[in-house]
This record gives C-alpha cells, structure tokens and sequence, in this order.
C-alpha cells in the first residue's frame, strides 16, 4: 500500500510514522495532551497558596499570571513556526522539556532551604515554550482528513475535561497530604516522561509527502523561526484575516469575563471556595462533552460557515442573559450556552484557519490561534477590572451582545470562504 495513490481528500501519511501508525499517533497525541493539562491544574491549585506561603499579596500574584501570559502570547507564533520547520516530534519534546523546567523551579520554589521568592519570579521565563495546545492542534490538523477535523480537534476537548477533574484532585490531594512541593515534583515527573515518549513515538514529520518544507529562495537560507515577515504572511492568506479577526473579536467579552470569574464567584455570586470549585468542574464537564462529543456531531451535519455563525448567535443571547442575571442560578442556567459558544467559536475557527493555510503553514497558524487566550490573560485583568468596578457583572453581557451583533451582521453580509459542501 505505501506507494498506492492516496484518497482524494486525505493526505499520505506513510512516511515518517514510525513504529505507530496515524491512529496511534493521534491517540497519543491525546494522551500526552491530557497529561499536560492535567500537570497544568495541578499548577493551579497550588499557586495561591504558594504565593501567600512565601510572603507575596494578590498584586504579585496578578503580576505572575500577566507575566505568564505574556510569555505565552509572544512564544505562541514562533513556536508554531518552529514547529512547522522542524516537526512535530521537536515541537513535542521541545515543550515538555520547557514544561519541565518550569515544574522544576516551581518545586524549588517550594522548598525552604532555596531562594522561593526568587525562583517563583523566574518561573515564567520557560513559559514561551509551553505550547501543548499548538503542538497537539498540528498533529491532529496534520492527520486528520479536513472532512474530519473539526471533529478530531473538537476531541481535545475531552483531554481538557479529564485534566481539569484529575489535576485539580490531584493537586489539591497531593498538596493536602504531602504539601505544595509534591504536585510541582510529580507534574515535573510526568513532563520528562511525556517529553521521551513524545521523543520515542511521535513521528519526526506529520506533513505528509503533500506538504513539503518551503524551499529556501535562491542563494539564500531558510527563514528563521524568528521570522516576523513569515509569520505575518500566514495571516495575509486568502480568507484567513477575516476568520482569525471573527475568532479574537467574537470570544474577547466571554474571555474577559472568564478572567475575571474568580472575583466575579466570590463578591457578585457570594460562593465559598468549595462551591466555586463545583462550579469550575461543572464547567469543566460541560466542555468535555460538548467540545469532545456535540461539535464533532454537528460538524458531520452542517458547514462551519453555518456552525460559526451558530456560535455568535448564542454569544448575543447568553450576552443578554448574562446582562440580566443576579445570581448563580441563573449563571448555572446560562453556562450550556457559554461553553457552546466558546466550544464551537474555538474549534471551527481553528479548522478553518488551518485548511485555509498550505500543510507547511499550519504550525505557524495554529501558533497564531493558541496566542488569542493568552492576549485574553494579558489584557484580561486591567479591561475587565475596570468595567468591573466601574459597571459591575451586567457590563460583561452588555459587552458580548453588543460585540457578537456586529460579527453576526458582518458573517451575514460577508459569508467567509468554505471548504465543505454541508448543510447551511
């Protein structure tokens, strides 16, 4: 079969998988994913203790969380790149490794006898190559056949759902019996044995022999993964600025709430941490399976186009029910529709842009993708405290609305180029 004439539709995929073949790599490329996420709650637990264990206030503690999310924002779109250059058992390995480092200052951090203050501050700075999201997006957009991507990446979703219930458990459990140094020691642990398995069993290249390296230009070199000129030729594309603009426009308001859902949980809904961490896993449970199993549905009946569309539709009602609200009755009733929008919004968006970009390109695009939540984390606190402050909760909705009416009457006007012949 290897030199069989691939399917229309599919790309070859025989060269460079290893001992696994395209099915197992994907489902390790699941797994691996699922540990990273799981690491990375674990990481969440345990942060405000540690902060306030070596001294620190909230405002250093916001500082942290910028810090990381400005990392991620600026390491986003290079990695993407050096992902599509080099593979994606680098780009794999090359994130793991990163993921380690940081899990092993933040165990530093914890211990006594070590400089915590000082380490937990330099915790960051391996944070702009911690990009599982990109990484695990390539590989799944890189094997699967584009009439099953959305699918495949909507899956992803249940990797989330699984970290969140088993990291925060594990987290708060581990910390609980052993103290903060356990969960960073274990999630370093783990990192190093993703980072051998990624090295031993993901494939050096899922591009396929239909999607070649760029060749360098004539008496030249191949562009550097520093390339500021290449990556934004990625996003001047046919079709692909207005999609990406949807994707950042479109999720802003429900992000900058999201950010702010901690403070919101606590003054506006009066919740204890116990009843706010039942309302995390709710949410949790919630993207697991409508990410993982509802969009995957709806995407085998309808067009993206009419699924995009879908997704700012509910953005505008659950905006005005989120403008009316005054408890977290209401907030319980409204959160399918959240999630749906931000499931359908991130996964339709991030299979779009990636068909809409050459195989060669789709690293660097979804490292473009990946940029949007932590320019939402960046910006996220300052804009939303103020609105918070200044308006309260109903400011959000009133934001969303307003916000997703004009995508929606822009899509209506403007339908953004398709790939599929479904169902509008």
């Amino acid at each position: 079969m290897r030199g069989a004439r691939a399917p229309r539709g599919q790309r070859q995929h025989s060269g460079g998988m290893g001992t696994l073949g395209r099915p197992r790599v994907i489902l390790l490329t699941y797994v691996l994913f699922a540990l990273e996420l799981t690491c990375l709650f674990m990481r969440f637990s345990i942060m405000p203790y540690l902060t306030r264990q070596l001294g620190l206030d909230s405002v250093a503690f916001g500082y942290l969380q910028t810090a990381f999310g400005v990392l991620q924002l600026l390491g986003g779109p290079v990695f993407g790149r050096f992902a599509d250059q080099r593979g994606a058992r680098a780009a794999f390995t090359l994130n793991f490794l990163a993921s380690s480092a940081f899990y092993l200052l933040l165990a530093a951090a914890c211990s006594p006898a070590l400089p915590g203050v000082a380490l937990l501050y330099a915790s960051p700075l391996p944070a702009a190559l911690m990009q599982g999201l990109p990484a695990a997006q390539m590989v799944i957009a890189d094997l699967s056949a584009p009439e099953e991507r959305p699918a495949a990446l909507g899956r992803l979703g249940l990797c989330f759902g699984v970290g969140m219930i088993f990291g925060s458990l594990l987290g708060g459990t581990l910390s609980a019996a052993y103290g903060l140094r356990c969960p960073a020691f274990v999630a370093l642990v783990a990192n190093l044995v993703a980072a051998t398995l990624s090295y031993t069993f993901i494939p050096s290249s899922t591009k396929g022999a239909s999607a070649p390296t760029p060749a360098a230009p004539p008496g030249g070199t191949q562009a550097s993964v520093f390339d500021l000129k290449a990556i934004s030729r990625v996003l001047l594309q046919p079709g692909v600025l207005p999609v990406f603009l949807v994707k950042v426009v479109s999720g802003f308001p429900s992000g900058l709430f999201m950010v702010m859902f901690s403070i919101i949980s606590m003054d506006f809904f009066q919740l204890d941490a116990a009843q706010a961490g039942y309302l995390t896993s709710f949410f949790g449970v919630l993207q697991m399976v409508i990410q993982g199993l509802v969009i995957g549905r709806l995407s085998s009946h309808f067009s993206e186009g009419a699924l995009l569309r879908a997704s700012t539709l509910v953005f505008i009602v659950v905006g005005l029910a989120m403008a009316l609200m005054s408890n977290v009755f209401h907030f319980c009733l409204l959160m399918p529709g959240l999630v749906f929008g931000l499931c359908a919004l991130n996964v339709v968006t991030d299979s779009m842009l990636t068909k809409a970009v050459s195989a060669s390109d789709t690293g660097t695009m979804l490292g473009l993708c990946a940029s949007v939540q932590p320019l939402t984390r960046t910006l996220g606190p300052t804009v939303g405290g103020l609105l918070y402050r200044s308006f309260g909760v109903p400011v959000f909705g009133h934001v969303q609305f307003a916000t997703n009416i004009l995508v929606l009457l822009v899509l209506w006007r403007q339908p953004l180029p398709q790939k599929t012949d479904k169902v509008w």
